[in-house]
């Protein structure tokens, strides 16, 4: 009986699932669309995305090591910040590019503002928009990608489209089309985001909101073509951005309202962007100014407290 009456401070209930397995389950999410980027791109990819995920594990051992700070490899968030880098890069990009960039997420964007918690915007996509402003010819260069079967090389279909040609929406559900390692096939990216819906590591609100917000704006101002609209969602980088990058912890609202709001933002930014940017993309650069609102949108979203304050004396 005494076993049942020790006293400890709240929380009195706590939840089994710490960050080790939650960025566990994010990386076997990302298992099928890195399965599929290395069998259509060949080995080299397998490459990029084995030398980004050491350069970022390596970065974080490092530098804990020479601040005297408690090694956190083990929690699984450098393994995540790498393989989402990685599979965001061009196939055939030579590999100390993504490797510059893993150094520059886990040291500049995750560890210099405190380490896992305590960034303010995703480490991956920060990285990423530094590689696309430092080496804008090799993070847009498609055409030398090996492709493992007989198709189209070169511009990809977000791009073709902005100049006006067809694009083959099969190929581009099934992932017969030139991008980066991880952001080409839907179908493997779905299995992926279905995957950390089902075992609740993510909400549906984020992806889901951001996914339908794009849709509707791109038939209102892409012309009412419905065919023009489900190429601009299969296209580029959106579903990978959805379900794996908007929904990183830290950088996304943990209220309810504020994860339809924070969808919506990202679905508006990132027509905005693909419409009249000057890049055919836009998910990346959508996600990292929208991480900056996070803070007003809890802000505004956060449930109100049953009650009124008493009158002072």
């Amino acid at each position: 009986m005494n076993k049942l009456l020790n006293v400890s401070s709240s929380p009195h209930v706590r939840c089994s699932v710490d960050t080790q397995s939650l960025m566990l389950d994010v990386a076997i999410a990302m298992l099928p669309a890195a399965a599929f980027g290395v069998y259509n791109f060949g080995f080299y990819a397998l490459l990029v995305i084995l030398a980004t995920v050491a350069a970022c594990i390596a970065s974080e051992y490092v530098y804990e090591k020479l601040m005297h700070r408690p090694i956190t490899i083990m929690d699984g968030s450098a393994l995540v910040t790498g393989m989402i880098l990685a599979l965001n890069m061009p196939p055939e990009i030579p590999v100390w590019i993504p490797m510059l960039g893993g150094v520059f997420a886990i040291i500049v964007v995750k560890q210099l503002y405190g380490g896992l918690g305590q960034n303010f915007m995703n480490p991956a996509l920060a990285a990423r928009c530094f590689l696309l402003i430092s080496f804008a010819g090799h993070m847009n260069d498609f055409s030398s990608a090996k492709l493992g079967f007989d198709s189209i090389s070169g511009a990809t279909p977000l791009a073709s489209m902005r100049a006006g040609g067809s694009v083959d929406l099969a190929a581009m559900v099934v992932g017969r089309i030139p991008g980066t390692i991880g952001e080409v096939s839907v179908i493997a990216l779905l299995i992926g985001g279905i995957y950390l819906i089902v075992k609740k590591v993510i909400s549906w609100k984020i992806p889901v909101t951001y996914i339908l917000t794009l849709a509707v704006f791109v038939f209102i101002f892409g012309g009412f073509d419905l065919n023009y609209v489900i190429c601009q969602v299969c296209g580029g980088g959106l579903i990978f951005g959805a379900f794996f990058m908007a929904t990183d912890y830290v950088t996304s609202p943990i209220t309810p309202k504020g994860q339809i709001v924070f969808g919506v933002i990202l679905g508006l930014l990132t027509g905005i962007f693909r419409l009249w940017g000057a890049s055919p993309e836009g998910v990346s650069y959508a996600i990292i100014l929208s991480n900056l609102f996070v803070p007003m949108i809890e802000r505004v979203t956060l449930p109100k407290a049953f009650g009124k304050e008493a009158k002072k004396a």
